[in-house]
């Protein structure tokens, strides 16, 4: 089993959609981003990312690459997901925390739940997705953005018996 962390933020940017974990929520402001700035997805990836060992998102996918200009994040998901599987590794499951201040996410988690559990190929059961507020303080507090932690077990499909111990 491995396990890997990410975090994600972005600032509020007008005459851009809010999305989040798949979902377009009604919102006068969207993110300031490259792609569609979906922050949980990008957590999720880092924390994927990081559970393989293979960097972060920004290796992956680089903001200076104009194909990912305006991407859809649920596709850089189904690509992380083919890249550990193409090392033997899969998903086990997903724990991810939205940090927004405004607007409520409660409404759309079970969307977003059933969006994961699709792109990352793991029953619903095994993705958790909840949201929090700052109780006003930072920039999450503040209204200024949204941010986003995750956590992700992934499992190899193949133990290595190579190791040694110390009472050997």
């Amino acid at each position: 089993m491995r396990i890997g962390h990410g975090y994600d933020a972005h600032r509020f940017s007008a005459g851009r959609p809010l999305i989040i974990g798949g979902e377009t929520i009604p919102y006068k402001l969207g993110m300031e981003a490259h792609s569609d700035g979906d922050v949980m997805i990008h957590a999720l990836c880092d924390a994927l990312l990081g559970a393989a060992g293979l960097g972060d998102i920004g290796r992956h996918f680089p903001d200076s690459n104009k194909e990912f200009k305006n991407i859809d994040s649920r596709i850089l998901l189904r690509n992380v997901v083919e890249q550990l599987l193409a090392r033997g590794l899969t998903v086990h499951n997903v724990d991810v925390t939205i940090l927004a201040q405004a607007p409520k996410m409660a409404p759309h988690i079970l969307a977003m739940v059933e969006n994961l559990s699709a792109d990352l190929g793991v029953p619903p059961d095994r993705v958790n997705v909840k949201a929090t507020t700052t109780e006003g303080m930072g920039f999450v507090g503040q209204k200024e953005g949204i941010a986003a932690h995750a956590v992700a077990l992934i499992k190899e499909s193949q133990v290595e018996t190579n190791s040694t111990c110390c009472n050997e």
